[in-house]
């Protein structure tokens, strides 16, 4: 039996697909298709890409000459699925003429001609009305995600609200902004589908009540608020309202992250006992852990101001989770994951994730993990936010509500202690 192996991301599964589907068949006897994750995508810097994993390989799977279906989630996998599945044949389109050539050193490659005049990017430029979104607040936050929202497709900045109109010029001249005002009700009424709030977090909750009121999906940077009672009401309005409510945590949708948090989920490095990391509150003691059960407060301080402050938690199945804030000392941002069998350790500055190394009890074993991660990496926050919208989608699996609401908790309950 011939087998044939080909890859591809599918969205908007089209005409041409099938034709390259279809002759790749017709080549062998058993045709396994790779669809490509979300993650691997958006490592590679793909993000117009609207369907889900899920939709694209649904779409694969019901094409009755598609004997199998694989997903697709790393650099080298083609080479270790061609000898896994002992491939006599690598068949994909001839855009990518010689860019597979290494190939040939595990199994045949072959280039097919495309179906010309047809492509998932003309489809979506055709079908797919471009997001609008304002955003509250004029800072170097603002900056930062304009310079990103750039790089994703079908979305764009219709309006800026800031009431002290200091950096407002500047931005909308650099930014080529449509529309500012300084009224806010005003500004609510504007026709855009969601709301960045970058502004003080004293206003947050406010601002995201107004902008949920309107219909306003709504992306905030963290914390979401002050007071833990304020969040879940605040939850609650937009899961009312069927909107979206989303913490401003880019780490959360870095494609290396969510890797990491695969692997660890798959008992890479046995049970996890202790999670260490720089800055709180920490996503990656969040998202490993679970919800804590307690939650305590350390401060180291001289004459002048807090050193350091260090927030432990403890967690079910006796995990402990130690992040620390270092103010007038240097600290080194790398992350700490041990396990009854290994660890993982994440090189500073842990939260733009690009690479994280595994080391076992056998000090001769260890492996490495290394993905892109490009500019600040809002590109994939606002990736995922626009994606989830699309899909009429009110909470993400990559930092779910009771994410949100566990890492506001730290917050709130140190804002409390501290009056």
């Amino acid at each position: 039996m011939k087998k044939i192996i080909t890859y591809g991301s599918y969205d908007m599964l089209h005409i041409g697909h099938i034709n390259l589907l279809t002759r790749a068949k017709a080549r062998g006897d058993y045709l396994i298709v790779g669809v490509t994750s979300d993650d691997y995508d958006r490592s590679r810097g793909k993000l117009n890409v609207i369907q889900s994993q899920e939709v694209r390989m649904a779409a694969i799977k019901e094409l009755d000459f598609v004997d199998e279906v694989i997903l697709e989630t790393h650099t080298n996998q083609k080479q270790e699925d061609i000898l896994k599945y002992g491939i006599d044949e690598f068949v994909i389109g001839d855009d990518w003429i010689g860019y597979f050539d290494y190939l040939n050193e595990f199994t045949k490659v072959v280039y097919l001609p495309r179906t010309k005049g047809i492509s998932s990017t003309q489809l979506r430029k055709e079908n797919i009305k471009p997001l609008s979104i304002g955003i509250i607040g004029a800072n170097g936050d603002t900056k930062r995600f304009l310079k990103e929202l750039h790089f994703v497709d079908f979305v764009k900045c219709e309006n800026i609200y800031d009431d002290k109109q200091k950096n407002l010029k500047k931005i909308v001249q650099k930014f080529d902004i449509p529309n500012t005002t300084s009224d806010l009700k005003q500004f609510l009424k504007g026709d855009f589908d969601a709301i960045y709030i970058c502004n003080d977090i004293q206003n947050h909750a406010k601002h995201i009540r107004n902008a949920l009121e309107a219909g306003k999906h709504v992306l905030c940077e963290n914390p979401l608020v002050l007071d833990q009672n304020e969040a879940k009401k605040l939850f609650k309005l937009a899961k009312e309202n069927n909107l979206l409510l989303l913490m401003a945590l880019k780490t959360a949708f870095a494609p290396a992250f969510n890797k990491l948090l695969d692997e660890l989920k798959k008992g890479t490095i046995g049970e996890i006992k202790e999670v260490r990391a720089m800055s709180y509150p920490s996503l990656i003691i969040q998202k490993i852990a679970g919800k804590s059960k307690t939650i305590d407060f350390f401060t180291q301080k001289n004459s002048k101001y807090d050193v350091s402050n260090r927030a432990v938690t403890t967690h079910k199945k006796g995990v402990l989770g130690i992040a620390t804030v270092g103010i007038g000392m240097k600290l080194e941002g790398s992350a700490i994951i041990s396990g009854t069998k290994g660890y993982v350790y994440i090189p500073a500055p842990w939260w733009l994730t690009k690479e994280f190394y595994f080391k076992f009890e056998d000090e001769h074993k260890s492996y490495k993990f290394k993905y892109a991660f490009e500019g600040d990496g809002l590109r994939y926050m606002i990736s995922e936010f626009t994606s989830l919208i699309r899909a009429k989608k009110i909470e993400s699996t990559r930092l779910t509500i009771k994410d949100m609401l566990e890492l506001n908790k730290i917050i709130a309950t140190y804002n409390k202690g501290k009056k």
